[in-house]
């Protein structure tokens, strides 16, 4: 199976010509009878191997780690616990330069990302705990900031040599996290807070995965791909803060004025999704309507069947969606000012 980047590394190399790839892309759409425009194409598998390599990559990473946690220099307590995030790291780093730069596997370069930045990331805030090891919220706060600097740092670091697509995203995260770390260290003692900067966080990085996608509004080239993994990381961020603030999931029963409230922001998700043809909000935010119409069905009188009828329910308008997602998003689309669609992604690879 061949994923969109490979088409267009394809072409880039002068493999193909731009015109037979687009005569591929729109038969495969023809083939399905849906638009390829509205297929969220990004590259996780090229083969088996790739999952060979995660998990051997995975268990050398743990090692790595392991073997870095039992180091000590000196005295008994001078152990250095931010070794095994600088060993993970710098394998990470060594192994990305064949496997991504070379064999351009997918599923071991998110790996290995994921390694690199967590391993940088987790140095610096061990290295920060074990020069304050009594510190309070404040200076807690301010070392987690500082630990997610580094983290964004390496993200930018490891973006110009390896240009995964989702490092963009991890570094967002990485950079929210320096924000939310200062501001916690400016107030302490504010509950709200956290999910206060959770959800202005989501809407940011929201912000920067739509700015991505208006590069790309066909969907032929690797913007589109970090775009989807800027909208993977910042559908959670706003769904979680947001359900959280409103009160659900808290362990309290919540009412059927609460109940009606979350399924209206599912379906205003799934408006926003439909219109932007990104999904991730749908999936983030399905466990808290699964838990609200479960409410409103025992509120109802069927308290044995509710998670059937609730599974049922939202099992099959999901299903539904899934197969009329192209002309639900053509209604959608259409029924939008000019201006705003001018920046979507495009219904129909016609219109490019």
């Amino acid at each position: 199976m061949y994923s969109e980047s490979d088409l267009q590394d394809a072409v880039t190399a002068g493999v193909l010509s731009p015109q037979a790839a687009q005569a591929l892309r729109d038969h495969v759409a023809r083939s399905r009878a849906t638009s390829a425009v509205d297929e969220e194409h990004f590259r996780l598998l090229t083969g088996f191997n790739d999952i060979f390599v995660a998990i051997a990559s995975v268990i050398l990473l743990i090692a790595l780690g392991w073997l870095g946690n039992s180091l000590r220099f000196g005295a008994p307590e001078h152990h250095p616990a931010f070794m095994s995030g600088l060993l993970v790291a710098a394998a990470s780093w060594g192994l990305a330069e064949y496997f991504t730069r070379q064999r351009r596997m997918a599923l071991p370069s998110i790996l290995l990302l994921c390694g690199f930045v967590g391993g940088i990331a987790f140095a610096a805030g061990a290295l920060g705990a074990q020069i304050w090891p009594s510190a309070g919220d404040r200076a807690a706060s301010l070392i987690l900031s500082a630990a997610a600097a580094v983290g964004a740092i390496g993200a930018a670091l490891h973006w110009r040599r390896f240009m995964v697509p989702i490092t963009v995203a991890a570094g967002a995260a990485a950079a929210a996290g320096v924000l939310a770390g200062l501001v916690l260290a400016a107030f302490p003692d504010n509950d709200t807070l956290p999910f206060v900067l959770l959800l202005a966080s989501g809407i940011a990085i929201f912000l920067l995965a739509m700015r991505w996608d208006m590069t790309d509004r066909a969907r032929l080239t690797r913007r589109s791909d970090v775009a989807f993994w800027l909208h993977l990381a910042a559908a959670p961020m706003i769904a979680h803060s947001l359900f959280h603030l409103l009160g659900v999931l808290n362990g309290d029963e919540i009412g059927g004025g609460r109940a009606l409230l979350v399924v209206a922001l599912y379906i205003a998700f799934g408006l926003v999704a439909l219109a932007i043809d990104r999904r991730a909000l749908l999936v983030s935010s399905l466990a808290y309507v699964l838990f609200a119409l479960y409410a409103l069905f025992r509120q109802a009188g069927a308290v044995e069947l509710s998670w059937a009828l609730t599974s049922l329910v939202i099992g099959s308008a999901l299903l539904l969606l899934s197969a009329l997602w192209h002309q639900a998003r053509t209604l959608i689309v259409n029924g939008l000012p000019p201006s705003l669609t001018q920046h979507l992604p495009y219904l129909d690879r016609a219109a490019t």
